[in-house]
This record gives structure tokens, C-alpha cells and sequence, in this order.
């Protein structure tokens, strides 16, 4: 088994392509894997999975690689789109990418790839990773509008000692300009967004696919019925678009936005304003949460961020049994049920968990 062999997931996309590319250029000998995640149907077009597998294809042969597919539904449904379900019956709204990360990439992908004889694998993600004889730490990549470090943070040290990130210190133009020069085809490539799942489906379509709707009364914040919402699992906190309750008298010209799923009554209640306070909060609590390698101290001042790309906030954690209570410096807005908040230390990704 040589001590170089990596199999870099590549998705189709134009970073894991580059991945690939910068393994070959440092001496790594490099084979290519292409993921099936999810079983689409015939008549829909949910993550474009031939057209993801032509273009890994035609990258894997410009760099003259093997390419390995597998397919990984089975374990996708078992282990995220089934927790991603249950999450949406409870009222809250789940980051599946956290799981899929956690359960596909760096668990089934990684034991599949040891499993070909390699000693690690690599993806495509704006990540870092430094390894030490006591432990790995999960760092932020340079590119700060592209770190993914966000969904990344419940990998362990076992996925963490056999990965590698060759994009941590690459900027996203440079990465494209890598790819045109390389002639990839996917070099224009749009980056994909959203829930892969879904695609280009819409998201109350999809989801009522599965679950029952249960429509019900939209309450402002005094108590007034001012409309209908169509099942609580349509809307998050923070929302504003597609709540149908425009042009209501006597209500001034600012916009509604939900502010609270009271899921035992089965109410949407709404606000105006953006900033308005019931969607401001100082602190919050989480569950499940997981460290990449040790705790924070308990009283420790920390940064943190609540969903992807947000500026990191300033706070003070505490650690317990129980789990996980930050309170902030300074109000956050629409913190959500069911997202994760993950904490750093500098550029070190420390852990985090579940926004109960």
C-alpha cells in the first residue's frame, strides 16, 4: 500500500477538479471517486447526477486518473435524509450538509476509499487541516467568503488524520483560473447551492412529498389573525418572502417576517420589521454537541457563528453535560432551531452543535 495513494471525491465541480489537479503537481498518486447520493427520479432533475459524473469523467481523463463510482443512497436516507425528516416533524430546521458531511464524505466515502488501499482522501472543500502527534485541528480556510468549516465541524479525529484539503490557502478566482488552465470543461461551472436533494425542485414540492402539511393560523405578535400559513415545515425563523399576508390595513408599509413556530398550537407568528426584537436574541442553547478535538474551557471567550458565511460574533461559552449555553456580545437575529453554531478559536474550528 503506498504511503501517497489518495482518492479525492470529485463531485463534477470545478473545486474538487483543482483538488485533484494540486495532489498530482505535489507527487501524491491520485485516483478519483464520484458519489451517488441520492436516487432520483426518472422524471426529475434533482443534483444532475449524469452530467456531475461526465464531467468528472472528462476531468479524471485530462489528468489521466482512475475514477471509482459508488453509491451511497442507502446509507444517505438511513443516516441524514431520514434525521432531516424527523427535524422538520419537530418544528425546527435542519442543515442536512452537516450530517451528509459527517455520515457520507468522511465516514462512507473515507472507509470505501481505505478500503481501495489508500492512506487518505480528499475533497474540494475551503478547509485546513494540521495534524499533530496529539491531535488534528479542523482550520479555516484563507478564502473567507468560501470557508466551509461551518459544515464541517462534527468531523473527527480519525476523518480529519486521513484527509486532506488542497484548497485551504487557494482563493476561489484562483481556483477557476487553475481549472481554465488545466482545460477543464467545468471551469465556468456554476457552484452548486441549496439542499442537493432538491435541486431545482421547489422546496414546498419536494417536502410535501413526504411529509403532511398541516395548515393553520398566521398570528401577529399581539395575537391578531392576519392570514394562513400552509404547514409550520414551510417557514423558518427570519423569513420575509411567501408569507401571502401583504397589504393588510391599518398595519403600516413594513415588512412581515416570522418570528416564532408555535408548533403546539400550530401558529406562525409574524412581525414587522426586520430588526424587530422578538427575532433578537443574546444567548442561545445546544445539544449534540460535538468537539473536533478538545472543549473550550467553561467561562471561555470564543467567536461563533449561527449559519454559513455569517461574520463571526464574539461570545462567552459554557460547557456542560447538558450541552452547550453562548451568550453573545452583542444581539444575534433569527437564531434557528435546528441550525448548528460553531465556535473558533483564531482560525481553529473548535466544535460546536445543535440550536435546540
Amino acid at each position: 500500500m503506498s504511503a501517497t495513494r489518495v482518492v479525492v471525491g470529485l463531485s463534477g465541480g470545478v473545486d474538487s477538479s483543482v483538488a485533484a489537479l494540486l495532489l498530482l503537481e505535489h507527487g501524491w498518486q491520485v485516483e478519483g471517486l464520484f458519489m451517488k447520493n441520492w436516487e432520483e427520479d426518472d422524471d426529475a432533475d434533482y443534483c444532475s447526477a449524469a452530467e456531475d459524473l461526465a464531467d468528472a469523467r472528462a476531468v479524471a481523463d485530462i489528468l489521466d486518473i482512475p475514477l471509482h463510482t459508488v453509491n451511497f443512497a442507502t446509507e444517505y436516507w438511513d443516516r441524514v435524509f431520514a434525521h432531516f425528516l424527523d427535524e422538520y416533524r419537530a418544528g425546527r430546521t435542519p442543515n442536512p450538509d452537516v450530517l451528509c458531511n459527517r455520515e457520507i464524505k468522511f465516514k462512507a466515502f473515507l472507509d470505501h476509499a481505505l478500503g481501495l488501499g489508500a492512506t487518505h482522501i480528499a475533497t474540494g472543500h475551503y478547509a485546513g487541516v494540521d495534524c499533530g502527534e496529539a491531535a488534528c485541528h479542523l482550520l479555516r480556510a484563507r478564502d473567507g467568503d468560501k470557508d466551509q468549516t461551518y459544515f464541517l465541524y462534527m468531523l473527527g479525529q480519525r476523518a480529519l488524520r486521513h484527509t486532506l484539503f488542497p484548497l485551504s490557502n487557494l482563493d476561489k478566482s484562483e481556483v477557476r483560473r487553475r481549472a481554465a488552465s488545466a482545460g477543464f470543461p467545468n471551469h465556468k461551472k456554476k457552484d452548486s447551492t441549496g439542499i442537493c436533494f432538491i435541486g431545482e425542485k421547489r422546496f414546498r414540492d419536494f417536502l410535501s412529498q413526504y411529509l403532511p402539511a398541516t395548515p393553520g393560523e398566521i398570528r401577529s405578535a399581539d395575537g391578531q389573525t392576519i392570514g394562513e400559513h400552509q404547514g409550520l415545515m414551510y417557514y423558518t425563523l427570519g423569513q420575509r418572502q411567501g408569507l401571502g399576508i401583504g397589504g393588510i390595513a391599518d398595519t403600516g408599509d413594513q415588512p412581515w417576517y416570522v418570528v416564532e413556530k408555535d408548533t403546539r398550537n400550530n401558529l406562525l407568528i409574524v412581525a414587522q420589521g426586520h430588526d424587530h426584537p422578538l427575532l433578537l436574541r443574546d444567548t442561545l442553547t445546544a445539544s449534540q454537541v460535538f468537539w473536533v478535538d478538545q472543549p473550550p474551557a467553561t467561562g471561555s471567550h470564543v467567536m461563533a457563528r449561527c449559519r454559513h458565511r455569517q461574520p463571526l460574533q464574539a461570545c462567552r461559552v459554557e460547557v456542560s453535560e447538558r450541552g452547550l449555553a453562548v451568550s453573545f456580545d452583542t444581539s444575534q437575529r433569527a437564531i434557528t432551531p435546528g441550525q448548528s453554531v460553531v465556535l473558533y478559536d483564531g482560525r481553529v474550528c473548535l466544535g460546536g452543535g445543535i440550536i435546540d
